[in-house]
């Protein structure tokens, strides 16, 4: 059952009365029916395309955040072969926060490393609503070290609210594997590419997002906070994350003009949830293409080229 956003309610009713008139699409009325239910069709379509041609960031949020947007195991599942998970940190131990593993994309061997936030409420407490521990991320570097290792490129899905802030993940040292993380994303001589799929929050995003080629679905946020987190920081008033987030620049379009993205997957029209396929078979050409960008290229370069990407965005943005 399609799950609609507060914005949504004018499609939400027009496909709802669709729904009504398929019910009574039998006997001698089923032509004058039928006809009816094609101009609504057209309608909705119509209404839907206008209604995310012009999304406000905080509705774009909404859309980010939508529970039955693709989350990283979907994208694994249907763009990656012969794909092996492995856990664990072999520090402490395993965090299912963070998927990681080995497969193959196109034919090509790869790493893949991703958030998962889970599809029901089982799989959302098992993966701890794809907000990871320290052991996730020492997981994650462990994973980027084994494919450097090896030469093998990296695909990193991001999904992410941000880093699971409880003491037990402070205690173990949350900011400590979070640099780490972000370290090895740096030092590693194979290319690596980064798919922002939904949220990109705060370090937990930017850990396993530090990567020569950074993509974007069109409808997917980043930010340094979420915009509840900054409203409750500046106003003390969660209520006012709207406002924060139109503030924030956490699209994709901003981001892009800003130099923080590489480019921007196109969604299918009202947003990836409402075609998860063709939203992951757009952002596998995405990949495709950035990998393809990178390849041929030796360690050094890659090495120079994405730590010169990062340092121009300091210089541009400080």
């Amino acid at each position: 059952m399609r799950s609609y956003l507060d914005f949504e309610k004018p499609v939400a009713e027009l496909e709802a009365k669709i729904e009504e008139l398929r019910a009574l699409e039998v006997g001698g009325d089923a032509i004058a029916i039928g006809e009816e239910i094609g101009r609504i069709e057209v309608k909705a379509a119509q209404a839907l395309k206008e209604l995310y041609a012009d999304l406000t960031p905080w509705q774009k949020a909404q859309v980010a955040r939508h529970p039955q947007r693709p989350h990283c195991l979907d994208y694994v599942a249907k763009l990656i072969t012969d794909f092996v998970p492995l856990a664990g940190d072999r520090k402490y131990g395993e965090d299912a926060a963070i998927v990681g593993g080995f497969g193959r994309f196109r034919g090509e061997s790869v790493c893949v490393i991703g958030q998962e936030k889970g599809s029901d409420t089982d799989s959302r407490l098992r993966h701890n609503f794809g907000m990871a521990r320290p052991e996730g991320y020492r997981k994650a570097a462990r994973l980027l070290d084994m494919a450097d290792h090896f030469a093998i490129p990296v695909i990193a899905l991001i999904d992410t609210a941000g880093a699971y802030p409880g003491i037990g993940a402070e205690e173990r040292g949350q900011a400590e594997a979070i640099a780490r993380s972000t370290e090895a994303c740096l030092r590693i001589g194979v290319p690596n590419v980064a798919a922002i799929v939904g949220e990109g929050g705060s370090g937990g995003a930017i850990a396993v997002a530090t990567a020569n080629r950074v993509l974007m679905l069109e409808h997917a946020i980043y930010s340094v906070i979420s915009p509840e987190g900054a409203a409750s920081i500046l106003w003390r008033d969660t209520t006012k994350a709207q406002e924060a987030a139109s503030n924030m620049k956490i699209t994709a379009q901003d981001l892009l003009r800003l130099g923080v993205i590489d480019a921007i997957v196109p969604e299918p029209s009202g947003g990836a949830h409402r075609d998860p396929a063709a939203a992951i078979l757009a952002a596998g050409e995405a990949i495709a293409q950035a990998l393809a960008e990178l390849r041929g290229l030796d360690p050094a370069t890659v090495m120079r080229l994405r730590r010169e990407k990062f340092l121009a965005i300091g210089r541009a943005l400080g």
